[in-house]
């Protein structure tokens, strides 16, 4: 008997709530219409710079060229961030993760088609050479940790014969001194160089620990796509 005494005093001053909010509504609505109509006014305003921020974006990577000459110049971020925009020219979503315990992966991409990368960075001196123990250490993370569909090494310099020919054998691909002047200078798109082959993204299945990629923006981070020459 309580208890329904209870619940008739709450759906009653439940109701008066309502009524005395409707009231307020009607006796202020030209206040609420100007308040929402400037609400929608601010988003629709945000939503349209974004869009122009994007597309403007999208202009600049397509014709972003690095020469050889200015990535030797980078220091070991500058590498990381610099693969990061040339994976956005290429149409993936990218960030960059390069830092103290990462495990293998400095770049992590996500493509519709293709699926995820990651990409182990390795700045040099022109002459300086990736062994093998690289390519095992991205063999053993990239799937596992990162869940990663590919996974690739790439340096300013070059590789051991036996780091090519262990990474060949075990689907751990690698960009080199000459193949890097082909995707940073010549514009050719990394799936192409590498001959990636294309997934059925309705069947794949993302990994536990793979945090999914946004979609860079500016306010994201300080640091800025590099701009053609």
């Amino acid at each position: 008997m309580a208890a329904g005494v209870t619940a008739l005093a709450v759906a009653t001053l439940l109701a008066q709530a309502a009524i005395a909010g409707a009231r307020t509504a009607a006796r202020h609505w030209p206040v609420l219409m100007v308040l929402a109509a400037t609400a929608l006014v601010i988003a629709t305003a945000r939503w349209v710079r974004r869009r122009s921020a994007d597309r403007a974006r999208a202009v600049r990577l397509a014709g972003l060229r690095l020469t050889l000459s200015g990535i030797d110049s980078l220091d070991d971020q500058g590498f990381e961030f610099a693969l990061r925009d040339l994976l956005l020219r290429d149409g993936w979503t990218a960030r960059q993760v390069g830092r103290q315990g990462d495990q293998a992966a400095d770049v992590i991409g996500q493509h519709p088609t293709l699926g995820r990368i990651v990409l182990q960075a390795k700045h040099t001196t022109v002459g300086g050479k990736v062994g093998s123990p690289v390519m095992y250490q991205v063999k053993g993370t990239a799937g596992p940790v990162h869940g990663a569909d590919i996974a690739v090494v790439v340096t300013n310099g070059s590789f051991t014969r036996d780091a090519k020919a262990w990474g060949d054998k075990h689907q751990v691909r690698w960009v080199d001194r000459d193949r890097l002047r082909l995707w940073a200078e010549h514009g050719v798109a990394l799936h192409e160089l590498l001959h990636l082959p294309t997934r059925r993204t309705r069947r794949q299945v993302r990994h536990p620990s793979a945090r999914p990629i946004r979609p860079w923006h500016p306010e994201m981070t300080h640091e800025r796509p590099h701009s053609a020459p």
